[in-house]
């Protein structure tokens, strides 16, 4: 599969897709998102792959906002159907059954703060910039952003940054909880390598599980407590739970094949 604005490496299991768009700051076009979502429906399918790395191409972006220059004209029509686009492709991310980690090297604004924030998690380098400032525009967040930055950081907080437009740094993003670690720019991709291979240790029936469980707790008309004890009762049918509890009772390592 090839795309004209992402980059792509696999290795040992781990699948680092890249917005390569360095001329833009890596800025999302309707072409890149479309891209995004191929890319990810394809790494869920292949079962090489155990985890994801989403970045930005340089050292100055990860994602700088979206492509103003592809709203110019829109109807509030054409704006609504953009907005559930970019929506459903971040809604598919949050979804995946694979871990996906938002390696944050640079600057996070709009859609690209949209784009960390569908991610499971968010590793950032110490020059990393966070914000939502599309009312700068005169416009409002349309990928998410105003309902995830809330999950993750709380209310009062969100409204501050979608209210000001003000960004924050990799610091006051790890204080909030919008970050996992903070970390120098040349260790940003050892770092999410390091969590992804402690999380390939595990069972993928688990972790999937896990995810979805999680991801319950924020989905209107879901009782997040009734996904629970499903997927909870889906881990007794796999030869993971049978893996994982012999290996325990055995006292050595397990070895999970997804199964």
């Amino acid at each position: 599969m090839e795309f004209k604005n992402l980059l792509f490496n696999l290795s040992n299991g781990i699948l680092t897709i890249t917005v390569n768009r360095p001329d833009k700051l890596n800025a999302l076009n309707k072409l890149t998102v479309q891209e995004i979502q191929q890319a990810i429906n394809s790494a869920k399918e292949n079962p090489e792959v155990k985890g994801i790395i989403i970045t930005g191409s340089g050292t100055k972006g990860f994602v700088a906002g979206a492509d103003i220059s592809e709203f110019i004209g829109l109807s509030p029509a054409e704006g609504m159907a953009m907005a559930q686009a970019g929506q459903d492709v971040f809604k598919f991310i949050e979804n995946c059954h694979k871990p996906v980690i938002a390696a944050v090297n640079g600057f996070a604004l709009g859609g690209g703060c949209e784009l960390a924030m569908a991610c499971h998690m968010r590793v950032a380098t110490d020059n990393a910039k966070f914000g939502q400032p599309e009312v700068n525009l005169g416009l409002i967040a349309g990928y998410g952003g105003t309902q995830r930055l809330i999950q993750l950081i709380g209310k009062t907080k969100a409204m501050e940054l979608h209210l000001t437009g003000d960004m924050i740094t990799a610091e006051q993003a790890l204080f909030l909880g919008l970050v996992n670690y903070v970390v120098p720019q040349a260790e940003l991709m050892a770092r999410c390598i390091e969590i992804l291979e402690r999380i390939k240790t595990k069972s993928p029936v688990a972790v999937g599980g896990a995810i979805n469980a999680i991801n319950a707790f924020f989905t209107e008309g879901v009782d997040g407590f009734k996904a629970e004890i499903n997927e909870f009762g889906k881990c007794f049918s796999s030869q993971d739970f049978k893996e994982g509890t012999s290996a325990f009772l055995e006292k050595r390592k397990p070895n999970f094949t997804g199964r």
